[in-house]
């Protein structure tokens, strides 16, 4: 039987859906001085593309809540999010990808070689996260479709960086792999998705509702604190997802192409060990 894993962050082994959650906090934890700061860079931009949107829907922080009057101008605004969302959550997995492949590989790898452009593979990243955000801003008119959809994206980014694929071959694998098992893969994107979100809506509004009740919020800072307490939420949430889909990748493919027993073997024998993240499609 395989041995456990370098860490405890990725065991060689088919991991519960419990085990999952905590292996993306472990690897977040263990490489937030890199992701966070990215994310928070990503999350301030996507805030400043939603102001003037939330400005015609007229929604006002921190809870963004919708006008009856206004639903079209809402709607449009939440398909815009979601696009949003997939894309950061993308290009925070080409990082998060690398970084769990080096758990498997190579784990005294320093941290911040994760921003060397060496093998990052950006621009077929930078295309599937449009397309992945494209996918999403659809789906999201319809709005049954957006769970669809998000279900099956999270693995186009370690696909391009792991698996060394084209944008569109990234795609096929990623909704493949997600419906693998009875789509036990994307049914643990979407748990991933729903908990993070629970927890933005809880700490945004809180942070803000919390601070009105202390009188230590004018009223003409609501909107600029707002602004900054989404994108501080979101700097942690947002890798947060990225690492959950980078671990159920990679238990993914252990769970059902015997990734730990190549792996494990490649490092009995001496072999390359790079090769199994390549190799099997």
């Amino acid at each position: 039987m395989p041995d456990a894993g370098p860490t405890a962050v990725l065991p060689l082994r088919p991991l519960t859906v419990g085990e999952l959650i905590d292996s993306a906090v472990l690897l977040l934890r263990d490489h937030a001085r890199v992701l966070v700061p990215v994310a928070l860079v990503l999350a301030a931009l996507e805030q400043l593309l939603l102001h003037p949107l939330r400005l015609v829907a007229e929604v006002t922080p921190p809870a963004y809540l919708p006008r009856i009057d206004e639903l079209p101008a809402y709607w449009f605004l939440l398909a815009v999010g979601a696009a949003c969302e997939a894309v950061i959550v993308a290009l925070l997995g080409n990082l998060t990808g690398r970084a769990a492949g080096t758990v498997l590989l190579d784990p005294g790898t320093r941290v911040r070689r994760l921003l060397h452009p060496g093998g990052a593979r950006l621009p077929a990243t930078l295309l599937v996260a449009l397309l992945a955000g494209a996918v999403m801003f659809v789906a999201s008119l319809v709005m049954p479709l957006w769970v669809v959809g998000f279900a099956l994206l999270g693995s186009v980014a370690p696909a391009i960086v792991l698996d060394r694929l084209g944008p569109f071959r990234a795609l096929w694998r990623s909704a493949a792999l997600a419906l693998r098992t009875g789509g036990r893969a994307a049914a643990v994107r979407v748990l991933g998705y729903l908990v993070w979100w629970l927890l933005r809506i809880g700490l945004a509004v809180g942070a803000v509702t919390g601070l009105n009740s202390l009188g230590l919020l004018a009223e003409e800072w609501q909107l600029p604190v707002g602004l900054a307490v989404w994108a501080l939420v979101n700097s942690v949430a947002y890798p947060a997802l990225a690492c959950l889909d980078a671990v159920v990748y990679l238990e993914g493919r252990i769970r059902t192409e015997g990734l730990d027993i190549v792996i494990d073997r490649a490092r009995r024998t001496g072999s390359p060990i790079l090769t199994p993240l390549a190799g099997r499609r």
